[in-house]
Protein backbone atom coordinates (compact mmCIF):
# COMPACT_ATOMS: atom_id res chain seq x y z
CA UNK A 1 0.00 0.00 0.00
CA UNK A 2 1.48 3.28 -0.94
CA UNK A 3 1.94 6.13 1.57
CA UNK A 4 -1.08 8.30 1.78
CA UNK A 5 -0.25 11.98 1.52
CA UNK A 6 -2.42 14.39 3.43
CA UNK A 7 -3.59 16.83 0.83
CA UNK A 8 -6.40 19.29 1.39
CA UNK A 9 -8.55 19.57 -1.68
CA UNK A 10 -8.98 23.23 -2.43
CA UNK A 11 -12.22 24.59 -3.64
CA UNK A 12 -11.96 27.54 -5.94
CA UNK A 13 -15.11 29.42 -6.79
CA UNK A 14 -15.03 32.47 -8.96
CA UNK A 15 -18.04 34.76 -9.06
CA UNK A 16 -18.15 38.00 -10.97
CA UNK A 17 -21.18 40.31 -10.63
CA UNK A 18 -21.98 43.38 -12.64
CA UNK A 19 -24.64 45.79 -11.34
CA UNK A 20 -26.07 48.85 -12.91
CA UNK A 21 -27.29 51.59 -10.46
CA UNK A 22 -30.82 52.90 -10.93
CA UNK A 23 -30.86 56.54 -11.90
CA UNK A 24 -34.00 58.57 -11.59
CA UNK A 25 -34.22 62.05 -13.05
CA UNK A 26 -36.93 64.39 -11.65
CA UNK A 27 -36.86 68.00 -12.98
CA UNK A 28 -39.16 71.16 -13.26
CA UNK A 29 -40.20 73.74 -10.52
CA UNK A 30 -42.65 76.81 -10.42
CA UNK A 31 -41.45 80.41 -10.05
CA UNK A 32 -42.46 80.19 -6.38
CA UNK A 33 -40.20 77.19 -5.88
CA UNK A 34 -43.02 74.73 -5.37
CA UNK A 35 -42.79 71.35 -7.07
CA UNK A 36 -44.62 71.17 -10.32
CA UNK A 37 -46.45 67.91 -10.92
CA UNK A 38 -48.17 67.64 -14.28
CA UNK A 39 -50.98 65.72 -12.70
CA UNK A 40 -51.74 68.47 -10.18
CA UNK A 41 -51.01 71.66 -12.10
CA UNK A 42 -54.20 73.71 -12.50
CA UNK A 43 -54.80 76.41 -15.12
CA UNK A 44 -54.55 80.00 -13.83
CA UNK A 45 -56.06 83.25 -14.98
CA UNK A 46 -52.68 84.81 -14.76
CA UNK A 47 -49.97 84.11 -17.22
CA UNK A 48 -48.07 81.04 -16.18
CA UNK A 49 -45.37 78.79 -17.55
CA UNK A 50 -46.08 75.11 -17.28
CA UNK A 51 -43.08 72.69 -17.07
CA UNK A 52 -43.51 68.95 -17.81
CA UNK A 53 -41.51 66.56 -15.63
CA UNK A 54 -40.34 63.13 -16.98
CA UNK A 55 -38.68 60.23 -15.15
CA UNK A 56 -36.48 57.46 -16.80
CA UNK A 57 -35.74 54.23 -14.88
CA UNK A 58 -32.98 51.71 -15.84
CA UNK A 59 -33.51 48.13 -14.59
CA UNK A 60 -30.59 46.64 -12.64
CA UNK A 61 -29.23 43.23 -13.98
CA UNK A 62 -26.91 40.88 -12.03
CA UNK A 63 -24.97 38.07 -13.83
CA UNK A 64 -23.05 35.38 -11.87
CA UNK A 65 -20.68 32.83 -13.44
CA UNK A 66 -19.57 29.87 -11.27
CA UNK A 67 -16.86 27.35 -12.19
CA UNK A 68 -17.07 23.71 -11.09
CA UNK A 69 -15.10 22.97 -7.93
CA UNK A 70 -11.53 21.90 -8.65
CA UNK A 71 -9.74 19.19 -6.68
CA UNK A 72 -6.41 17.42 -6.54
CA UNK A 73 -6.52 13.65 -7.16
CA UNK A 74 -3.92 10.98 -6.92
CA UNK A 75 -4.30 7.24 -6.95
CA UNK A 76 -2.82 3.86 -7.54
CA UNK A 77 -3.99 0.98 -9.72
CA UNK A 78 -3.49 -2.67 -8.79
CA UNK A 79 -3.85 -5.86 -10.79
CA UNK A 80 -3.20 -9.59 -10.46
CA UNK A 81 -1.84 -10.67 -7.08
CA UNK A 82 -2.12 -7.12 -5.79
CA UNK A 83 0.75 -5.91 -7.97
CA UNK A 84 0.76 -2.26 -9.09
CA UNK A 85 -0.18 -1.83 -12.75
CA UNK A 86 1.86 0.37 -15.05
CA UNK A 87 0.51 1.67 -18.37
CA UNK A 88 -3.10 1.96 -17.18
CA UNK A 89 -4.92 4.89 -18.79
CA UNK A 90 -6.86 7.12 -16.37
CA UNK A 91 -9.42 9.56 -17.78
CA UNK A 92 -11.46 12.12 -15.88
CA UNK A 93 -13.45 14.34 -18.20
CA UNK A 94 -11.07 15.57 -20.87
CA UNK A 95 -7.97 14.94 -18.75
CA UNK A 96 -5.82 11.82 -19.10
CA UNK A 97 -2.89 10.26 -17.25
CA UNK A 98 -0.89 7.02 -17.64
CA UNK A 99 0.16 5.14 -14.51
CA UNK A 100 3.85 4.87 -13.66
CA UNK A 101 5.77 1.67 -12.99
CA UNK A 102 4.44 1.89 -9.44
CA UNK A 103 0.86 2.15 -10.68
CA UNK A 104 0.58 5.80 -9.62
CA UNK A 105 -1.30 8.64 -11.32
CA UNK A 106 -1.68 12.29 -10.28
CA UNK A 107 -4.05 15.07 -11.35
CA UNK A 108 -3.11 18.43 -9.82
CA UNK A 109 -6.43 20.12 -10.58
CA UNK A 110 -9.48 18.26 -11.82
CA UNK A 111 -13.26 18.50 -11.53
CA UNK A 112 -15.12 15.66 -9.83
CA UNK A 113 -16.71 13.06 -12.08
CA UNK A 114 -16.33 9.56 -13.44
CA UNK A 115 -12.86 8.03 -13.35
CA UNK A 116 -12.47 5.77 -16.40
CA UNK A 117 -9.65 3.19 -16.19
CA UNK A 118 -8.46 0.99 -19.03
CA UNK A 119 -5.44 -1.24 -19.49
CA UNK A 120 -4.48 -4.05 -21.88
CA UNK A 121 -5.26 -7.55 -20.49
CA UNK A 122 -7.64 -6.09 -17.88
CA UNK A 123 -11.34 -5.28 -17.94
CA UNK A 124 -12.22 -1.57 -18.13
CA UNK A 125 -13.67 -0.06 -14.98
CA UNK A 126 -15.45 3.17 -14.01
CA UNK A 127 -15.36 4.75 -10.56
CA UNK A 128 -17.64 7.60 -9.51
CA UNK A 129 -15.62 10.23 -7.64
CA UNK A 130 -17.16 13.23 -5.86
CA UNK A 131 -13.87 14.90 -4.94
CA UNK A 132 -14.22 14.30 -1.21
CA UNK A 133 -11.30 11.87 -1.07
CA UNK A 134 -8.10 13.14 -2.70
CA UNK A 135 -6.56 9.65 -2.83
CA UNK A 136 -8.07 6.55 -4.45
CA UNK A 137 -6.90 2.97 -4.93
CA UNK A 138 -8.50 0.69 -7.52
CA UNK A 139 -7.99 -3.01 -8.24
CA UNK A 140 -8.69 -4.07 -11.82
CA UNK A 141 -10.05 -7.44 -12.87
CA UNK A 142 -7.93 -9.37 -15.39
CA UNK A 143 -9.20 -10.91 -18.62
CA UNK A 144 -9.12 -14.63 -17.78
CA UNK A 145 -9.36 -15.93 -21.33
CA UNK A 146 -10.37 -19.51 -22.15
CA UNK A 147 -9.34 -20.00 -25.74
CA UNK A 148 -9.25 -22.37 -28.67
CA UNK A 149 -6.60 -22.04 -31.35
CA UNK A 150 -8.06 -21.72 -34.85
CA UNK A 151 -5.90 -23.76 -37.22
CA UNK A 152 -4.92 -22.32 -40.60
CA UNK A 153 -7.39 -24.51 -42.48
CA UNK A 154 -10.17 -23.39 -40.14
CA UNK A 155 -9.65 -19.64 -40.58
CA UNK A 156 -9.53 -20.05 -44.36
CA UNK A 157 -12.90 -21.83 -44.47
CA UNK A 158 -16.12 -19.95 -43.66
CA UNK A 159 -18.06 -23.03 -42.57
CA UNK A 160 -15.31 -24.39 -40.35
CA UNK A 161 -14.79 -21.04 -38.70
CA UNK A 162 -18.54 -20.66 -38.12
CA UNK A 163 -18.53 -24.07 -36.46
CA UNK A 164 -15.73 -22.94 -34.15
CA UNK A 165 -17.70 -19.83 -33.15
CA UNK A 166 -20.75 -22.02 -32.44
CA UNK A 167 -18.63 -24.33 -30.28
CA UNK A 168 -17.45 -21.36 -28.26
CA UNK A 169 -21.04 -20.20 -27.76
CA UNK A 170 -22.03 -23.62 -26.39
CA UNK A 171 -19.15 -23.78 -23.88
CA UNK A 172 -17.06 -21.64 -21.52
CA UNK A 173 -14.74 -20.66 -24.37
CA UNK A 174 -14.50 -16.86 -24.62
CA UNK A 175 -11.46 -16.32 -26.87
CA UNK A 176 -9.97 -17.46 -30.19
CA UNK A 177 -6.25 -17.66 -31.00
CA UNK A 178 -5.26 -17.01 -34.62
CA UNK A 179 -1.91 -17.45 -36.34
CA UNK A 180 -0.72 -14.51 -38.40
CA UNK A 181 2.88 -15.76 -38.68
CA UNK A 182 3.36 -19.48 -38.20
CA UNK A 183 6.07 -22.07 -37.75
CA UNK A 184 8.27 -22.21 -40.83
CA UNK A 185 8.12 -18.42 -41.27
CA UNK A 186 4.97 -18.13 -43.39
CA UNK A 187 2.77 -15.05 -43.03
CA UNK A 188 -0.87 -16.06 -43.47
CA UNK A 189 -2.44 -12.83 -44.72
CA UNK A 190 -1.68 -10.06 -47.21
CA UNK A 191 0.42 -7.97 -44.85
CA UNK A 192 1.52 -4.38 -45.43
CA UNK A 193 4.89 -5.20 -43.83
CA UNK A 194 7.14 -5.06 -46.88
CA UNK A 195 9.85 -7.39 -45.60
CA UNK A 196 7.40 -10.29 -45.56
CA UNK A 197 6.92 -9.86 -49.30
CA UNK A 198 10.60 -9.21 -49.95
CA UNK A 199 11.67 -12.52 -48.42
CA UNK A 200 8.80 -14.52 -49.89
CA UNK A 201 6.99 -15.19 -46.61
CA UNK A 202 3.45 -14.52 -47.91
CA UNK A 203 2.49 -17.75 -49.66
CA UNK A 204 -0.51 -20.01 -50.09
CA UNK A 205 -4.07 -18.78 -49.73
CA UNK A 206 -4.13 -15.77 -47.38
CA UNK A 207 -7.12 -15.26 -45.13
CA UNK A 208 -8.70 -11.95 -44.17
CA UNK A 209 -7.86 -11.42 -40.48
CA UNK A 210 -9.96 -8.27 -40.26
CA UNK A 211 -13.10 -10.17 -41.26
CA UNK A 212 -12.36 -12.98 -38.81
CA UNK A 213 -11.70 -10.50 -36.01
CA UNK A 214 -15.01 -8.78 -36.69
CA UNK A 215 -16.80 -12.13 -36.56
CA UNK A 216 -14.99 -13.00 -33.34
CA UNK A 217 -15.86 -9.71 -31.66
CA UNK A 218 -19.47 -9.93 -32.89
CA UNK A 219 -19.72 -13.22 -30.99
CA UNK A 220 -18.43 -11.50 -27.84
CA UNK A 221 -15.06 -13.25 -27.97
CA UNK A 222 -11.54 -11.99 -27.25
CA UNK A 223 -9.17 -12.13 -30.24
CA UNK A 224 -5.53 -13.18 -29.82
CA UNK A 225 -2.93 -13.59 -32.54
CA UNK A 226 0.21 -15.70 -32.40
CA UNK A 227 3.39 -14.50 -34.10
CA UNK A 228 6.19 -17.07 -34.38
CA UNK A 229 9.31 -14.98 -33.84
CA UNK A 230 12.91 -16.16 -33.89
CA UNK A 231 12.40 -19.56 -35.53
CA UNK A 232 12.13 -18.57 -39.20
CA UNK A 233 13.81 -20.62 -41.96
CA UNK A 234 12.47 -18.30 -44.68
CA UNK A 235 14.10 -15.25 -43.15
CA UNK A 236 17.25 -17.10 -42.12
CA UNK A 237 17.83 -18.00 -45.79
CA UNK A 238 16.90 -14.56 -47.12
CA UNK A 239 18.79 -12.60 -44.45
CA UNK A 240 21.90 -14.63 -43.57
CA UNK A 241 23.32 -11.63 -41.71
CA UNK A 242 20.51 -12.05 -39.17
CA UNK A 243 20.97 -15.80 -38.76
CA UNK A 244 22.07 -17.29 -35.44
CA UNK A 245 22.21 -20.98 -36.36
CA UNK A 246 20.08 -23.40 -38.37
CA UNK A 247 16.64 -21.89 -38.93
CA UNK A 248 17.00 -19.38 -36.12
CA UNK A 249 17.31 -15.61 -36.16
CA UNK A 250 19.66 -14.00 -33.63
CA UNK A 251 17.65 -12.38 -30.79
CA UNK A 252 20.68 -10.48 -29.48
CA UNK A 253 20.82 -8.26 -32.57
CA UNK A 254 18.11 -5.56 -32.19
CA UNK A 255 18.08 -5.09 -35.98
CA UNK A 256 16.39 -8.48 -36.27
CA UNK A 257 13.45 -7.37 -34.10
CA UNK A 258 11.81 -4.88 -36.44
CA UNK A 259 10.15 -7.45 -38.68
CA UNK A 260 8.29 -9.16 -35.80
CA UNK A 261 7.52 -5.84 -34.14
CA UNK A 262 6.08 -4.43 -37.37
CA UNK A 263 3.86 -7.50 -37.69
CA UNK A 264 2.78 -7.04 -34.08
CA UNK A 265 1.87 -3.38 -34.63
CA UNK A 266 -0.08 -4.30 -37.74
CA UNK A 267 -1.92 -7.05 -35.85
CA UNK A 268 -3.02 -4.47 -33.30
CA UNK A 269 -4.13 -2.11 -36.06
CA UNK A 270 -6.18 -4.94 -37.59
CA UNK A 271 -8.12 -5.22 -34.34
CA UNK A 272 -6.57 -8.05 -32.32
CA UNK A 273 -6.92 -7.60 -28.56
CA UNK A 274 -3.68 -9.39 -27.75
CA UNK A 275 -0.46 -10.24 -29.58
CA UNK A 276 1.39 -13.33 -28.38
CA UNK A 277 4.98 -13.85 -29.45
CA UNK A 278 5.83 -17.55 -29.76
CA UNK A 279 9.29 -19.05 -30.29
CA UNK A 280 10.49 -15.96 -28.46
CA UNK A 281 13.64 -17.71 -27.30
CA UNK A 282 17.00 -19.15 -28.27
CA UNK A 283 17.09 -22.51 -30.06
CA UNK A 284 17.38 -26.01 -28.63
CA UNK A 285 18.83 -29.17 -30.18
CA UNK A 286 21.31 -29.05 -33.02
CA UNK A 287 20.80 -25.32 -33.68
CA UNK A 288 21.66 -24.66 -30.05
CA UNK A 289 24.88 -26.64 -30.33
CA UNK A 290 25.86 -24.70 -33.45
CA UNK A 291 25.06 -21.39 -31.77
CA UNK A 292 27.21 -22.20 -28.76
CA UNK A 293 30.17 -22.71 -31.09
CA UNK A 294 29.72 -19.69 -33.33
CA UNK A 295 27.93 -17.22 -31.02
CA UNK A 296 28.49 -18.21 -27.40
CA UNK A 297 26.24 -16.49 -24.87
CA UNK A 298 25.71 -16.38 -21.13
CA UNK A 299 22.37 -16.72 -19.39
CA UNK A 300 22.48 -12.99 -18.74
CA UNK A 301 22.95 -12.36 -22.46
CA UNK A 302 20.06 -14.60 -23.44
CA UNK A 303 17.57 -13.48 -20.83
CA UNK A 304 18.52 -9.86 -21.43
CA UNK A 305 17.89 -10.15 -25.18
CA UNK A 306 14.47 -11.77 -24.82
CA UNK A 307 13.43 -9.32 -22.11
CA UNK A 308 14.57 -6.34 -24.18
CA UNK A 309 12.65 -7.54 -27.25
CA UNK A 310 9.44 -8.06 -25.30
CA UNK A 311 9.87 -4.71 -23.54
CA UNK A 312 10.08 -3.00 -26.93
CA UNK A 313 6.99 -4.89 -28.08
CA UNK A 314 5.09 -3.77 -24.99
CA UNK A 315 6.18 -0.15 -25.41
CA UNK A 316 4.86 -0.12 -28.98
CA UNK A 317 1.64 -2.07 -28.46
CA UNK A 318 0.38 -0.81 -25.10
CA UNK A 319 -0.29 2.74 -26.35
CA UNK A 320 -2.35 1.13 -29.13
CA UNK A 321 -4.45 -0.76 -26.56
CA UNK A 322 -3.09 -4.26 -27.23
CA UNK A 323 -1.94 -6.74 -24.61
CA UNK A 324 1.39 -8.52 -25.10
CA UNK A 325 1.89 -12.21 -24.39
CA UNK A 326 4.77 -14.65 -24.61
CA UNK A 327 4.70 -18.43 -24.96
CA UNK A 328 7.40 -20.11 -22.86
CA UNK A 329 8.61 -23.64 -22.26
CA UNK A 330 6.82 -25.20 -19.29
CA UNK A 331 10.13 -26.53 -18.02
CA UNK A 332 11.30 -23.00 -17.19
CA UNK A 333 8.42 -22.76 -14.70
CA UNK A 334 10.03 -25.63 -12.78
CA UNK A 335 13.69 -24.83 -13.39
CA UNK A 336 15.76 -22.16 -11.62
CA UNK A 337 17.71 -21.26 -14.78
CA UNK A 338 16.81 -20.34 -18.35
CA UNK A 339 17.46 -23.82 -19.76
CA UNK A 340 19.70 -22.21 -22.37
CA UNK A 341 16.80 -20.49 -24.16
CA UNK A 342 16.60 -17.07 -22.47
CA UNK A 343 13.30 -17.58 -20.63
CA UNK A 344 12.88 -17.17 -16.85
CA UNK A 345 9.45 -16.33 -15.36
CA UNK A 346 10.72 -13.78 -12.88
CA UNK A 347 12.59 -11.88 -15.58
CA UNK A 348 9.66 -11.68 -17.98
CA UNK A 349 7.02 -10.96 -15.32
CA UNK A 350 6.11 -7.29 -15.33
CA UNK A 351 7.32 -6.98 -18.92
CA UNK A 352 4.55 -8.87 -20.71
CA UNK A 353 0.88 -8.99 -19.76
CA UNK A 354 0.53 -12.76 -20.18
CA UNK A 355 2.98 -15.65 -19.78
CA UNK A 356 1.85 -18.92 -21.36
CA UNK A 357 3.78 -22.04 -20.34
CA UNK A 358 3.23 -24.83 -22.86
CA UNK A 359 2.18 -27.67 -20.55
CA UNK A 360 2.12 -30.71 -22.80
CA UNK A 361 2.60 -33.87 -20.67
CA UNK A 362 3.18 -35.88 -23.86
CA UNK A 363 6.51 -34.01 -24.15
CA UNK A 364 7.70 -34.91 -20.63
CA UNK A 365 10.20 -37.71 -20.11
CA UNK A 366 9.41 -40.92 -18.25
CA UNK A 367 9.99 -40.51 -14.54
CA UNK A 368 8.76 -36.91 -14.32
CA UNK A 369 7.03 -36.61 -10.95
CA UNK A 370 7.66 -40.33 -10.56
CA UNK A 371 5.28 -41.26 -13.40
CA UNK A 372 6.25 -43.91 -15.94
CA UNK A 373 4.29 -41.94 -18.52
CA UNK A 374 3.49 -38.34 -17.52
CA UNK A 375 1.02 -38.15 -20.41
CA UNK A 376 -1.30 -40.44 -18.42
CA UNK A 377 -1.59 -37.85 -15.64
CA UNK A 378 -3.02 -34.61 -17.09
CA UNK A 379 -4.17 -33.02 -13.85
CA UNK A 380 -1.03 -33.75 -11.87
CA UNK A 381 1.44 -32.55 -14.51
CA UNK A 382 -0.58 -29.39 -15.24
CA UNK A 383 -0.95 -28.60 -11.54
CA UNK A 384 2.74 -29.18 -10.80
CA UNK A 385 3.93 -26.82 -13.56
CA UNK A 386 1.58 -24.05 -12.47
CA UNK A 387 2.35 -24.47 -8.78
CA UNK A 388 6.07 -24.26 -9.52
CA UNK A 389 5.87 -21.20 -11.75
CA UNK A 390 3.00 -19.03 -10.59
CA UNK A 391 4.71 -17.82 -7.38
CA UNK A 392 7.57 -16.55 -9.59
CA UNK A 393 5.28 -14.42 -11.76
CA UNK A 394 4.52 -10.97 -10.37
CA UNK A 395 4.23 -7.45 -11.69
CA UNK A 396 0.58 -7.80 -12.68
CA UNK A 397 1.47 -10.41 -15.33
CA UNK A 398 -1.16 -13.10 -15.86
CA UNK A 399 -0.46 -16.80 -16.29
CA UNK A 400 -2.50 -18.48 -19.02
CA UNK A 401 -1.10 -21.89 -20.01
CA UNK A 402 -1.23 -23.65 -23.33
CA UNK A 403 -2.78 -27.06 -22.68
CA UNK A 404 -2.64 -30.00 -25.02
CA UNK A 405 -5.78 -31.12 -26.84
CA UNK A 406 -4.14 -34.07 -28.60
CA UNK A 407 -3.20 -37.62 -27.59
CA UNK A 408 -5.87 -37.40 -24.90
CA UNK A 409 -9.46 -38.40 -24.35
CA UNK A 410 -12.05 -35.71 -23.72
CA UNK A 411 -11.95 -36.52 -20.00
CA UNK A 412 -8.19 -36.06 -19.89
CA UNK A 413 -8.39 -32.69 -21.64
CA UNK A 414 -11.07 -31.60 -19.19
CA UNK A 415 -8.93 -32.79 -16.28
CA UNK A 416 -6.06 -30.58 -17.39
CA UNK A 417 -8.42 -27.61 -17.83
CA UNK A 418 -9.84 -28.08 -14.35
CA UNK A 419 -6.36 -28.11 -12.82
CA UNK A 420 -5.74 -24.70 -14.38
CA UNK A 421 -9.11 -23.27 -13.41
CA UNK A 422 -8.68 -24.31 -9.76
CA UNK A 423 -5.69 -21.99 -9.73
CA UNK A 424 -7.73 -19.09 -11.04
CA UNK A 425 -6.10 -18.91 -14.46
CA UNK A 426 -7.39 -19.13 -18.00
CA UNK A 427 -6.15 -21.55 -20.65
CA UNK A 428 -5.61 -22.03 -24.36
CA UNK A 429 -6.04 -25.38 -26.09
CA UNK A 430 -3.60 -26.48 -28.76
CA UNK A 431 -4.65 -28.86 -31.49
CA UNK A 432 -2.66 -28.74 -34.72
CA UNK A 433 -5.67 -29.17 -37.00
CA UNK A 434 -8.22 -27.36 -34.83
CA UNK A 435 -10.21 -30.45 -33.90
CA UNK A 436 -12.09 -29.92 -30.61
CA UNK A 437 -14.97 -31.85 -29.06
CA UNK A 438 -17.63 -30.09 -26.99
CA UNK A 439 -17.40 -32.91 -24.43
CA UNK A 440 -13.81 -31.88 -23.67
CA UNK A 441 -14.80 -28.32 -22.76
CA UNK A 442 -16.45 -26.93 -19.62
CA UNK A 443 -19.49 -24.73 -19.95
CA UNK A 444 -20.35 -21.61 -18.00
CA UNK A 445 -22.82 -23.38 -15.74
CA UNK A 446 -20.69 -26.42 -15.08
CA UNK A 447 -19.60 -27.14 -11.54
CA UNK A 448 -17.08 -29.81 -10.79
CA UNK A 449 -18.72 -32.70 -8.88
CA UNK A 450 -17.82 -32.80 -5.20
CA UNK A 451 -14.82 -34.95 -4.51
CA UNK A 452 -13.74 -35.14 -8.15
CA UNK A 453 -10.44 -33.36 -7.89
CA UNK A 454 -8.61 -35.65 -10.29
CA UNK A 455 -4.86 -35.61 -9.71
CA UNK A 456 -4.79 -31.92 -9.05
CA UNK A 457 -2.01 -31.49 -6.55
CA UNK A 458 0.31 -34.27 -7.68
CA UNK A 459 0.88 -34.96 -4.00
CA UNK A 460 2.31 -38.41 -3.52
CA UNK A 461 3.19 -38.69 -7.21
CA UNK A 462 6.85 -39.17 -6.35
CA UNK A 463 5.91 -42.22 -4.33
Amino acid sequence: MFARRARQARLVTVAIAFMLVTVACDSGTSDGGASANPDSTQPSSSTATSTTSSTTTTTSTTTTTTMAPIFALEGRIFGANGAPLHDATIRVGDEEQITTTRGVFVFEAIAAGTIEITRPAYKPIEVEWDGSDPIVAVTMEPVVAKALRAATAVVRDDDQFADLIELAAATAVDAIVFDTKKEGGGVLYDTRVQEAHDIGAVTGSPYDPKQRIEETHAAGLYAITRIVSFEDPIRARARPEYKLAGDWINPINPETWEYMLDLGVEACELGFDEVQFDYVRFPTGEASRQARKTNPTTQEDRVGAIKAFLTEARDRLHPMGCAVGAAVFAIVFSSPDDQGIGQRPEDLAGVVDVLSPMIYPSHYSAGWLGFDDPNDHPGAVTADALDDGMPRVGGGTLVRPWLQAFYWTNDQILESIRAAERRGVGWMLWNAVGNYDEAALPDDSEEEPDGESGEDDAEGADG
